[in-house]
């Protein structure tokens, strides 16, 4: 019997799916981490397998769980990551210089997470705000000095800040337009909060490099959506938003940062390097469903290759660690069948996570001193994005030799003279 196909509409066109992208099999919530008193009770899974719509070429999941129980008590906390703190600075200084925002401009975050951003136009002092939907995470945020609202953001809450005023100059989200399910609710939300002449700025990570770089671990059910820029084009398009400059970034192994603009507004041209991205996704054929059927088996043979190399150092009677406890990690770990037969452990620095389980492998979650404590011999860096940040932090194992290994995009071990080199 063969895998059914797609039986929900994309979440944008309509258009009933029928194109995989890659099938991951079943997994839990990859946010959801487990407490001590819940480690023995059951967990839910659900299927994770992304479709390619052939009539606008977005990629995206079926959604099982509503957003509102993912999102309102949610475990990630942004300013953990050093480098994407640093990240969101060096944006609000350039947005501050290109678009010339000062005291009398209104800067607004959709997704504002604990105020990882918004504090660097605080320190500007441009008038800003988050909406942020997690209550726990938006209290970090108004600890920091950040005017938070607690919501959902679409057209509902778009209309209520703008019927008090407070339309924004710039609007950005930043990794959030993958986890919206309401794709046209939240875009149309967006146009509403943009004054006359306003700009928008959005990132997501590309779904071309996604494939290219064999970054499988991206898939998972809090991110809804896969965006390519002709893919997003049309959706910004059919609400009325522009966009007229895209910016490539570094962020989670290749994230595109597109710019918009009311479609009206004529002030703003259309640059040369918009067109030449776009015409370099066409030359990669993102407008072809050939383009993505060859991602399944290439995701398979990673999972090969993986586990190979857990099992071998494993009948070596190495010990094995990992470090980090991402939402991508976790879709790893379950899509390969990883559990603390192969991986004893992991540390991460959010204490949120410390204490917890790894939703689906029930792989613990410790502080990072506890790989001091015990000197694995090998340490798998599970948030691959940040692997140059984490192999500086970890410079300190090459004096018992450990390894450190990523497996996306591709099986990698750092030597330990690599490691101290980085420090």
């Amino acid at each position: 019997m063969s895998a059914p196909t797609g039986s929900f509409p994309c979440r944008f066109c309509g258009t009933y799916l029928k194109h995989t992208l890659v099938d991951l099999g079943m997994s839990p919530l990859c946010e959801s981490y487990v407490a001590e008193e819940n480690y023995s009770k059951m967990e839910p899974f659900y299927p994770l397998h992304a479709f390619v719509c052939h009539e606008c070429h977005l990629a995206q999941l079926d959604e099982f769980v509503p957003a509102e129980e993912i999102f309102t008590e949610y475990a990630y906390f942004s300013s953990y990551a050093d480098s994407w703190v640093e990240h969101a600075r060096r944006y609000c200084h350039d947005m501050k210089d290109r678009f010339e925002l000062g005291s009398d401009s209104q800067v607004v975050e959709v997704a504002s997470n604990d105020g990882y951003l918004l504090q660097h136009f605080v320190a500007l002092g441009i008038p800003c705000y988050g909406v942020e939907p997690a209550e726990n995470v938006a209290q970090v945020a108004i600890d920091k000095g950040v005017p938070t609202e607690v919501a959902f953001f679409g057209v509902e809450t778009a209309q209520k800040l703008a019927a008090q005023g407070r339309q924004a100059d710039l609007i950005l989200g930043k990794n959030v337009l993958a986890q919206v399910p309401d794709l046209n609710d939240f875009v149309a939300g967006l146009k509403i909060m943009m004054k006359p002449g306003a700009v928008m700025t959005i990132e997501f990570p590309h779904l071309l490099a996604t494939m290219e770089g064999n970054q499988f671990d991206q898939v998972y059910h809090e991110h809804y959506c896969y965006f390519s820029l002709i893919a997003a084009e049309r959706v910004f398009a059919h609400h009325g938003i522009r966009l007229f400059d895209i910016e490539e970034v570094s962020t989670h192994g290749g994230s595109l940062r597109i710019i918009g603009r009311h479609e009206e507004d004529d002030t703003k041209p259309v640059t040369d390097r918009l067109v030449a991205f776009r015409n370099r996704e066409l030359a990669a054929g993102l407008d072809r469903m050939e383009t993505y059927a060859s991602f399944d088996e290439q995701v398979r043979e990673t999972k090969r290759k993986a586990l190979e190399y857990l099992i071998a150092a494993a009948r070596a009677g190495k010990q094995i660690a990992a470090y980090g406890a991402p939402g991508k990690g976790n879709t790893f770990l379950n899509y390969c069948g990883i559990k603390t037969d192969l991986i004893s452990y992991t540390v991460d620095r959010n204490p949120y996570k410390q204490g917890r389980y790894l939703p689906g492998s029930r792989i613990p979650i410790h502080h990072p001193d506890r790989i001091a404590e015990t000197k694995p011999d090998v340490i798998v860096i599970l948030p691959w994005n940040f692997r140059d940040e984490i192999a500086e932090q970890l410079a300190y194992t090459a004096e018992w030799g450990a390894e450190l290994v990523v497996f996306v995009p591709e099986a990698t071990v750092l030597a330990p003279q690599e490691a101290r080199a980085r420090a």
